[in-house]
Order: C-alpha cells, then structure tokens, then sequence
C-alpha cells in the first residue's frame, strides 16, 4: 500500500483547532476507487479545550470525513452509472466531494459541486484533482443556470431546518437522488425510498448503528 499523501493546505487549516490533526488521503472501502483527503485515522479524539471545541461547533470539518450516508451514495452511483451517465449533475453540499468525484467517474456530461463552506469548496478542487476528475464548484445553489438534469444529495437532512430544500430540489431537476441516515419516517412525498445499505464514517466515528443505516430517496418530476 502506498504511503498516505498530506495535503498541507487543509492540515494548516485543521491545526487553527487542532494542532496535532493532519488531512492525509484515505482509500474509500466501497469499491469506487475513490481516494479522498480526510482527518488522519488516529485523529485526536481526547477532551478538547472549551475554546476549541466551541470552534468546532460554529465550524464544523464536515469536509474532513466521509460520512456514511455519502459512502453509501458514491457507491450505488458508481453501480449505477446511468443515474448520471451523459447527464448534468449538481451535488448539493458537497462536503469532501465524494459524491460529485463518483458522478464524473461515472460519465456525467458536467457536475457542479455546490456547498457554501469556502473549506469545503477547497476540499473538494483537492480532491477532484486527487481522483483525475474535473468539478465546477460553486457557492451558491441559486447562481446555478441553466438545466439540471439530476441532484444528488447527501448528509445534509441532520437539520430539519434544511427539510425545505426537498421541494426547491424537485422544482429545479428532472430527477433527485438523496442519502439520508439520520431522518427515520421519512414522509415527503413524491421521494419514494429506492434502496436501504449500511455505512460507516470514514474515518471511523464509532457511531451508533442507527447511523450507520443509510436510506436512499429518488424521485422524477419529468
């Protein structure tokens, strides 16, 4: 196995809280080939200091882990290249760009990486270049024109207050692809549930099975 590569410019970032932590590349254990810059697996988990765990909770690294719901949605995009195959694609909160860099590996036409976090826009051009894939990324979901085929989504229902975007998503793409593992009586029709995997955070957050249950939500308004 080949030595994990160090992306100094998001470890520089990571260690403004965490001194100790590093963003070295981690290979995705779903079969997509797909390697990622993630928090180093023997990150610092001990007691954090108030002050940076306060840090923390107003800026989460949510960009510096796989989360299992976009594991999960990587793969089943991957298996399933004509979801994306020759399409559009906007990958809504990319986070890490897992799911954008398994869409452009499956042959879409164009993918738009959409997430607000300027750390996560950087982590994400990091990562397309690291998998030979090319990105658009954008800040901002309403500056995106023009047609959009399909939206992918992943990781991002942890907060009912983003329970909204569901009918904006149905009213901007022929089609709508969602992983969720935290909502559990999902009733938001016309997404119908299409498939049920387990996943695990990568690197390995020891969470509870409940979270580890990734659902996954399709619907077609065309």
């Amino acid at each position: 196995m080949s030595l994990a590569l160090i992306s100094s410019s998001l470890t520089e970032i990571v260690h403004e809280i965490l001194p100790t932590a590093r963003i070295e590349t981690l290979p995705l254990n779903n079969g997509t080939g797909i390697e990622l810059y993630l928090m180093n697996e023997d990150y610092p988990q001990g007691q954090l200091p108030q002050e940076a765990a306060l840090q923390l909770m107003e800026q989460p690294y949510y960009w510096a882990f796989c989360w299992a719901s976009g594991l999960v949605l990587s793969q089943y995009i991957v298996d399933n290249p004509e979801l994306v195959r020759g399409k559009r694609v906007v990958d809504f909160g990319c986070g890490s760009g897992v799911v954008a860099i398994a869409a452009a590996k499956a042959g879409a036409a164009e993918v738009i990486a959409c997430d607000i976090d300027p750390v996560a826009q950087i982590a994400t051009r990091e990562n397309a270049e690291l998998n030979e894939v090319e990105l658009v990324i954008s800040d901002d979901f309403d500056n995106i024109d023009g047609h959009v085929d399909i939206i992918i989504v992943a990781d991002v229902l942890y907060d009912r207050d983003n329970f909204p975007w569901l009918q904006r998503f149905v009213e901007r793409a022929d089609d709508v692809l969602i992983a969720d593992s935290r909502v559990k009586n999902f009733d938001h029709p016309p997404y119908q549930q299409i498939a049920r995997c387990d996943g695990c955070t990568m690197p390995d957050l020891d969470e509870s099975a409940e979270f580890r249950d990734v659902r996954l939500y399709r619907t077609m308004t065309a």
